[in-house]
């Protein structure tokens, strides 16, 4: 059984999703359709941009999004028989899968990245990757640090990054190398994402998504706050409200997908860096990676 999933933020590039304008009538249509709903000429900053213009989170979120579901969309036959995606990717998976259409897909993604934006402003905060220690070491140090500091996503065995208040992530850092960890690197982002220093985002957004109308999907989405399967689109919202300040299953997302039958994974959208997720979650499935047709 084969399985889709999609990149989250951090996975841009100058240039992304250039191809499919310029080759796939149906993909061009789609790209100018979010230029109008934007108000602005995204698909500028993606082709010809920096990648300082393209880090800027209004940009990033819409643009991922962007690349992912139009590659979907302009793939021949495409029929999920289940989805995933990575905190951001989430949308893009239900998008793909059905469970509400384009315009209102890109209209959250973009409520979501001002929400977040916003909440980062907030307070200063940041997050961090920590590799070569095991999950429960991570968690149990983050519980005895003062302040904000909390697992955010579940990336792959021996990779976990944390999310919080700067302070109190730096002091993290310094306990997780001293009880082992290969590294722990404080990350380039603009905030602590999914922690609790999002709520003021999580309120935001939940009312947009309690107004945006969803569907039953044509196959089951792997959601981040679980890892489970869903098609219920009332739970659906639910959970996707709640991934904003919960943290990112995604290793357990893989295991439950290989237990209920995938054995290839297709990342589709910018990058790769969910296929070297995966590959290190499950060496034994079949794992690609596409950018274009």
């Amino acid at each position: 059984m084969k399985a889709f999933v999609f990149p989250g933020q951090g996975a841009q590039f100058a240039g992304m999703g250039r191809d499919l304008y310029d080759n796939v009538p149906q993909a061009k249509d789609l790209f100018e359709q979010a230029n109008e709903i934007l108000g602005f000429r995204i698909t500028d900053i993606m082709f010809s941009g920096t990648d300082a213009d393209l880090k800027q989170t209004k940009v990033t979120q819409p643009a991922v999004f962007l690349h992912s579901v139009v590659l979907a969309k302009s793939l021949s036959g495409f029929t999920p028989q289940m989805t995933a995606g990575h905190s951001l990717g989430e949308f893009s998976a239900l998008v793909a899968g059905g469970a509400m259409n384009f315009e209102d897909g890109l209209k959250l993604v973009s409520a979501r990245a001002a929400a977040m934006q916003k909440a980062c402003e907030q307070q200063p905060s940041t997050m961090a990757a920590i590799l070569g220690l095991n999950d429960t070491v991570i968690e149990q140090i983050c519980a005895e640090i003062e302040g904000i500091v909390v697992p955010a996503n579940y990336n792959c065995p021996g990779q976990l990054v944390i999310s919080g208040a700067i302070e109190a992530v730096n002091a993290a850092c310094d306990k997780l190398k001293a009880a082992g960890a290969k590294r722990a690197m404080v990350l380039p982002v603009g905030g602590a994402f999914h922690s609790p220093l999002m709520e003021p985002a999580r309120q935001e957004l939940a009312e947009a998504i309690y107004a945006t109308p969803f569907k039953t999907p044509r196959c089951p989405v792997f959601q981040n706050v679980d890892a489970k399967p869903y098609t219920d689109p009332k739970i659906i919202k639910t959970n996707l409200i709640a991934q904003l300040t919960a943290p990112v299953r995604w290793t357990q997302i893989i295991q439950n997908m290989i237990v209920d039958g995938a054995t290839e994974f297709t990342e589709l959208g910018p990058g790769t860096a969910l296929q070297g997720m995966i590959k290190k979650t499950a060496p034994e499935v079949i794992v690609t990676s596409k950018q274009t047709l």
